[in-house]
């Protein structure tokens, strides 16, 4: 039997910034077209949608309440993007700024910064933090790793009021999103990072990601 092509991903990020993206995509089994905010590429199986900075507050409604300078050229390559693949019913991904970015581009909104109380569980500045999720029942995230189970992060920010069609998949501690899917559309994400839980960067104070970034890209095979 001829051997199948590996599925392509299309991947957004900061420059200089998309190595550990691109090796899980590689090791998960895909192809990654990686670049700092690129045209839309439909002739890719699936979209990528790295973390990274802030996101504009106008572009949900918002004055700036905390959020750090935004890279205006990238969020609006992101958007288009998202577009382009949602419409196209092609799977997405977003990893921490890429999910807030997904909430945005829906219609939703996003808590600009922390309360200082919530930030020393989250708000590591050049490293992960370690801390416990909640997923949600009957969701992917519950198959894999059950009720609750510890993941990384680093942020400041989060997602507030879901955008039209999303629904969370797992909460923190606090009670806000800490993933989300699309109702009916291959859409995913997770604040947190799996691209650093997993294969070379496997560590042992959280769950393996590799599962989730190869169901992914098993997704973007069809």
């Amino acid at each position: 039997m001829p051997v199948s092509p590996l599925p392509r991903i299309q991947i957004s990020g900061e420059a200089g910034h998309m190595n550990n993206y691109e090796a899980a995509v590689r090791d998960a089994g895909g192809l990654p077209v990686s670049g700092y905010a690129p045209d839309p590429d439909l002739s890719c199986d699936g979209l990528l949608l790295c973390g990274g900075g802030d996101i504009e507050p106008s572009r949900f409604g918002q004055e700036n309440r905390g959020s750090q300078p935004p890279d205006l050229l990238r969020d609006q390559a992101e958007l288009e993007l998202f577009h382009a693949f949602f419409q196209a019913g092609k799977p997405i991904l977003g990893i921490c700024r890429g999910m807030q970015l997904i909430n945005v581009a829906l219609g939703g909104d996003l808590i600009q910064d922390l309360p200082p109380e919530q930030k020393p569980f989250h708000g590591g500045v050049d490293h992960d933090l370690v801390h416990p999720v909640r997923s949600a029942d009957g969701s992917l995230l519950r198959q894999l790793y059950g009720p609750v189970f510890p993941v990384n992060s680093t942020h400041h920010q989060a997602v507030g009021r879901l955008g039209a069609g999303l629904e969370a998949a797992a909460w923190a501690e606090s009670g806000f999103a800490e993933a989300i899917v699309h109702r009916s559309l291959p859409v995913w994400g997770f604040q947190f990072h799996p691209e650093r839980m997993s294969f070379q960067h496997r560590r042992t104070d959280t769950v393996d990601g590799a599962p989730l970034l190869c169901r992914f890209v098993a997704l973007c095979r069809h």
